[in-house]
């Protein structure tokens, strides 16, 4: 227990990627020097850590040059294992390769058509995964934790409990499929979720505790965070905000951007994209069907703010292209909201779900490798 203490704290002092001296080591861990020195061996037999030559002859702080026996310099070694982020989308998968250290090292990126069986879409899967390893030369073993984002309810095992965006979704054992073709730990998670995460690492939210992600389209969802901390709801069904027009509404999105009068047929991103493109060329029917569409996304949304109050929310999602779509949302949720959030468009823009994706299998990864008992469940850290 004590050694497993004792290398957390060594490797959190590693962590920023920085090469450090011993005696620096001693100084920020708080650690003896022979406990340090003890720790370190270990961690360069793991892997985990290498040693690197300083030209001992240079300058030290506070001028002169270094005398006696030259400093020990280390780093940790980030390229000692790697992990995956992987969007599973109705259009398209992404995929984005990292370091221990979350540096992205490769990305690849495939169509797909939205038609796709279940099976058919887990191939092109397991396809671009294969591809993006090769091209950066990286085997599968040295994996060492996947993030995956997928629309719908996902429950904490990786079962996909209602999934209407793609064929044969719902009840896939998401979770069970993909494990069979790694050998580290599989993360699912739905895709609002993984974007909020995304923007809360690296986007709009940095820095903010209480946040909603609203990925805008035909059915919109939202991912929000509670004091930085993901919350899923009791089942994963949190920020269903779609769901709204099934509880007594007529807003369905085929309604709302109809400029005949009947629903839109077929429901699809490009009528959506022809709709609104002529509401951008001055049609006036069209002008109302876009403004109904964000009507009803201002309704959704304000519901959700109410029941949150976050100090952010972030606009992302196809919709998130909208001329304008930032100015009525805070605008009407000033109206219909006592408190209104900030508003603002995702920063990480199409990779938004793929980097969430990557984010919390680094931190699995960071559990595992922080960690004071041993991993028990055959994969993360090898420290």
């Amino acid at each position: 227990m004590l050694r497993r203490i004792n290398a957390a704290v060594t490797l959190r002092a590693l962590r920023s990627g920085q090469s450090v001296t011993l005696t620096q080591l001693v100084g920020d861990t708080g650690l003896s020097r022979p406990t340090v020195e003890g720790v370190i061996e270990s961690l360069v037999e793991s892997g985990l850590v290498a040693e690197v030559e300083h030209d001992a002859g240079a300058a030290q702080p506070g001028g002169g040059r270094q005398r006696g026996r030259p400093a020990r310099w280390f780093r940790f070694r980030a390229e000692a294992g790697h992990i995956l982020g992987i969007e599973i989308g109705v259009h398209d998968i992404r995929v984005i390769l990292a370091d221990l250290a979350g540096e992205v090292v490769g990305t690849h990126y495939k169509p797909v058509d939205e038609a796709l069986d279940a099976e058919e879409r887990l191939s092109a899967v397991r396809t671009t995964v294969a591809e993006v390893l090769r091209k950066a030369g990286i085997s599968r073993d040295n994996l060492w934790a996947v993030g995956v984002g997928s629309p719908g309810i996902v429950d904490r095992d990786g079962t996909v409990q209602l999934g209407t965006a793609m064929p044969g979704w719902t009840g896939l054992d998401l979770g069970g499929r993909l494990r069979r073709s790694f050998r580290c730990p599989v993360l699912i998670e739905n895709d609002a979720n993984l974007a909020a995460i995304a923007e809360h690492w690296q986007g709009s939210a940095v820095g903010m505790g209480d946040v909603v992600f609203v990925m805008a389209g035909l059915s919109p969802g939202a991912g929000s965070l509670i004091n930085g901390k993901l919350h899923r709801g009791f089942g994963g069904a949190a920020g269903e905000i779609g769901a709204l027009h099934l509880l007594g509404r007529e807003a369905t999105p085929e309604r709302l951007l109809s400029t005949s009068g009947k629903p839109l047929d077929p429901l699809d991103e490009a009528a959506v994209a022809r709709v609104l493109r002529l509401a951008r060329e001055g049609d006036e029917v069209a002008q109302v069907a876009m403004d109904r569409f964000l009507g009803r996304l201002v309704h959704d949304v304000a519901a959700l703010v109410l029941a949150i109050d976050p100090q952010l929310v972030v606009v992302g999602g196809w919709a998130a292209g909208l001329d304008g779509v930032l100015e009525p949302l805070r605008k009407q949720l000033e109206l219909y909201t006592l408190r209104a959030p900030e508003v603002a468009l995702a920063a990480l823009g199409s990779e938004v779900v793929a980097m969430g994706a990557l984010r919390v299998a680094l931190d699995h990864v960071e559990e595992q490798l922080f960690a004071v008992d041993p991993p028990t469940n055959g994969g993360g850290a090898r420290a």
